[in-house]
């Protein structure tokens, strides 16, 4: 083999372009191989192959490309990484139109941006993680949005490579990155697109050869959200403040008119300056114990683009009694909290995984994937709109507060969980809107009864037969002593059924004292003494029945 690959190593030196192109073409298909890699760079190779990298065209440059992350991929290499090569395959990417090139360069920095920092055998030069690519990409500015823009390609291989690496980028900058700076980088990789991109490459066709980037990227939607919610507010963090601050001018119908002075003085004179907004007191910060800063965020976003309509509600709400006043901020909290739960964001994303290697087929992999997740900010205020509208058309008070929570609850099980993988999540805000109030509670009677069958099912089908058998026993034994002690019955029905007119009115009925023959008679009038055995003239043998006899010996 030793022979084989100097000849590889001289050829790719050659300076024939045609040879050096046939050379890398066969490099390819080799050096994934770790036993090859090390005679590769023992041979001295490495360096050729990084200069091809760095100066070849077309498709010399395309094999070059996979050539070198497939080396990297068997964790080989990673001496030549440096500040350079690095630049030079953003430049690609930025630059470069053909795909075969795209995807090898892709899949480079896919391997350094992942690579483990830990490793103590790399020279000072080498590079790893999302931090080797900033100073490339401070060079090309553009590198996020044709990153992004990539997510649209035809080409679907190209296309996975580009969602891969933006899950490396995503994964390094939360794991790595400051509390500062992580939150701006996701803003600015949503702000170009990904979110729109993803989500048409979820409810796409091609949904097969996209999986695995694509679980990824739900599990670190899933991870953000996350973080997000176990993050405290913290009126110390002036971005948490802001935040707050901004909520609480918004509900002013007064916009930036107040000064700093006027702001102290409102505050002196607004003792519900917070629990006109929905709050249970006057320190709003408890209330986001539970949902965090996600829960503030959701909040956020509602005021900020739906200010004119929260400022209406705040309008309608101060003319009604405290205690039929829809608790605005409370509600968006519950409505955060009943999205985190209905998509499992405390799920480990491990069992995404793992769950994506049992389902293989179409169908179960649309069970997988949730396009909704991605669309949060939408579902939450289109939950909210709902609590509103069930506040408004249920006439619920504050003690009803919980009530009204379960039914959203189940509407977004309903709604949401019940939404096939391609359906648009337009049609799922109208669907949120437009459900009937009766329709929900015969969805959440169902549900109790469900839930009752679940916890009780076995114990109460076995009260009910139990029951059902102590009901016959009783209704026999009744109509037993009955017959013993002899009882009149209307001769209607009787004469009928024997075709007879103008047979007498009552019927005299008496079972023997031996319990074997009943005795019967027709008369005109009803008696109030009880008759004789020796005046009945009718008599008909009873069977012998054992239960008939146990239940006269009880």
């Amino acid at each position: 083999m030793d022979s084989n690959v100097s000849e590889l190593v001289e050829r790719l030196g050659s300076e024939e372009d045609a040879v050096r192109k046939m050379a890398v073409f066969k490099l390819q298909s080799s050096i994934g191989d770790p036993s090859f890699a090390d005679v590769f760079i023992a041979e001295d190779g490495l360096t050729r192959l990084r200069y091809l990298t760095l100066h070849a065209t077309g498709n010399t440059l395309a094999y070059s490309l996979t050539s070198f992350a497939r080396l990297l991929e068997v964790d080989k290499g990673w001496e030549c990484v440096d500040h350079e090569l690095v630049e030079r395959v953003v430049e690609l990417i930025v630059t470069h139109p053909l795909v075969n090139i795209l995807r090898g360069a892709m899949s480079i920095l896919v391997s350094i941006v992942s690579h483990p920092s830990s490793v103590g055998r790399l020279s000072q030069n080498a590079v790893w993680g999302f931090r080797a690519l900033k100073p490339a990409i401070a060079i090309y500015p553009q590198f996020l949005e044709m990153l992004v823009n990539r997510l649209s390609s035809a080409d679907h291989a190209l296309c996975a490579n580009a969602l891969q690496l933006i899950n490396s980028l995503m994964r390094d900058s939360i794991t790595n990155d400051s509390d500062h700076e992580w939150p701006k980088f996701i803003q600015k990789l949503q702000d170009l697109g990904v979110i729109k991109a993803v989500y048409s490459l979820m409810q796409g066709t091609a949904l097969q050869d996209h999986a695995h980037p694509l679980i990824e990227f739900q599990s670190l939607t899933k991870i953000l959200l996350r973080k997000w919610r176990d993050t405290a507010l913290d009126l110390e963090n002036p971005e948490h403040r802001r935040a707050l601050k901004g909520i609480h001018l918004a509900s002013s119908q007064e916009k930036g008119n107040e000064t700093g002075a006027d702001m102290r003085r409102s505050k002196k004179h607004s003792p519900e300056k917070w629990r006109r907004l929905g709050f249970e007191s006057e320190s709003p910060v408890a209330q986001f114990e539970d949902m965090g800063f996600l829960g503030m965020m959701d909040l956020a976003d509602y005021v900020r683009n739906h200010q004119d309509e929260f400022q209406k509600m705040l309008l309608e709400q101060s003319t009604k009694p405290a205690r039929q006043r829809c608790p605005i901020a409370r509600a968006s909290l519950s409505v955060t909290s009943i999205l985190y739960d209905h998509f499992e964001v405390d799920k480990c994303e491990t069992e995404d995984s793992k769950t994506y290697l049992i389902l293989e087929s179409r169908s179960n992999l649309d069970k997988l994937f949730k396009p909704l997740l991605l669309h949060w900010t939408r579902l939450h205020v289109a939950g909210l709109h709902s609590f509103f509208r069930l506040w408004k058309s249920t006439s619920a008070e504050l003690e009803d507060y919980d009530k009204i929570v379960e039914l959203v609850r189940i509407l977004i099980e309903s709604v949401v969980g019940g939404a096939a993988r391609t359906k648009d999540v337009q049609d799922v805000e109208e669907d949120l809107m437009e459900f009937e109030y009766s329709r929900l509670r015969d969805l959440q009677m169902e549900l109790l009864e469900l839930t009752y069958e679940d916890a009780w099912g076995q114990h109460l089908r076995q009260v009910r037969e139990e029951l059902q058998h102590e009901a016959a026993q009783f209704v026999k034994e009744q109509r037993i002593r009955c017959l013993l002690q002899g009882a009149w019955f209307p001769n209607e029905n009787i004469s009928e059924l024997e075709g007879e007119s103008g047979s007498p009115k009552w019927r005299y009925v008496q079972l023997s004292h031996n319990r074997r023959i009943l005795h019967f008679g027709d008369f005109e009038s009803m008696e109030m003494n009880r008759l004789d055995l020796d005046v009945l003239p009718g008599k008909s043998e009873v069977p012998l029945q054992p239960a008939i006899f146990e239940l006269l010996a009880n």
